[in-house]
């Protein structure tokens, strides 16, 4: 059965293969999901398209239809393919009816440098994004965590990958919550902050001086500290209330 949210996104694709999809990219694709029959024994999807008969659209909504009930995963990896293809995002428009919110847009893409983690969102993953000589700052943001019941973890915490930025990918994209301090604007931070900013991350800025703050992020609310005893004391009760108002009430995620 395909949900309603599905469907809006097969209108997207659909609209989006009409404007690039050829013979070869079906057959293709049909080999990728393992379900070439279902192109090649369509009656009219490949003709309508050499033919550039007016039914073709509604024969690729058929087939897209068709693709994803035999197995929902298929959305995924038409998406992918796609997107290697065009090198441009599908988009579909959600719907929210919480609080009359105005229609959000999802972006689905397939990134180039990084691989997409098989593992889902740590509801209690609270990931931070800082210099690697910080380590008290640090110590702080985790007792506050762990005084929430919530996990925590920074990217030299985890060894998945290969490659260190891949283990970073996956940190920020299983996370729930990224804290990233800005402290002597150090690129690597700003790097990553990028990257949750793109995955649709709650960043929660902190820094020891305002003026590391980027000027596009000055529009943002950062909590600021000293590093000495007190005030890392005082960064842990903000970032506390902060986490608070995030994780209302973290012990049901237990």
């Amino acid at each position: 059965m395909i949900t309603s949210e599905q469907q809006k996104q097969l209108i997207e694709i659909k609209n989006q293969i009409l404007q690039s999809f050829s013979k070869s990219d079906w057959i293709e694709l049909g080999y990728i999901l393992g379900s070439f029959d279902v192109i090649d024994s369509h009656p009219r999807l490949l003709r309508s398209l050499d033919w550039q008969d007016d039914d073709y659209s509604g024969n690729v909504l058929q087939v897209l239809n068709q693709l994803i009930s035999i197995d929902p995963k298929n959305l995924d990896e038409i998406k992918r393919y796609l997107g290697d293809k065009t090198s441009v995002p599908v988009v579909s428009e959600l719907i929210s009816t919480a609080h009359q919110e105005a229609p959000k847009k999802i972006i689905t893409f397939s990134p180039q440098v990084f691989q997409i983690p098989t593992s889902s969102q740590n509801e209690k993953l609270v990931a931070v994004m800082l210099p690697f000589k910080l380590q008290k700052t640090f110590d702080a943001i985790k007792n506050t965590c762990d005084t929430l019941s919530l996990d925590c973890l920074k990217a030299d915490d985890i060894w998945v990958s290969t490659t260190f930025i891949q283990d970073i990918f996956e940190l920020i994209f299983t996370s729930r919550v990224v804290v990233a301090d800005f402290t002597g604007k150090n690129p690597n931070v700003l790097y990553e902050v990028g990257i949750a900013h793109t995955l649709g991350k709650t960043v929660i800025p902190i820094t020891q001086s305002m003026g590391d703050i980027p000027s596009d992020l000055g529009h943002h609310r950062a909590l600021l500290y000293h590093p000495n005893a007190q005030g890392l004391i005082d960064l842990s009760t903000e970032l506390e209330k902060r986490l608070k108002t995030l994780f209302p009430n973290p012990f049901d995620l237990l």
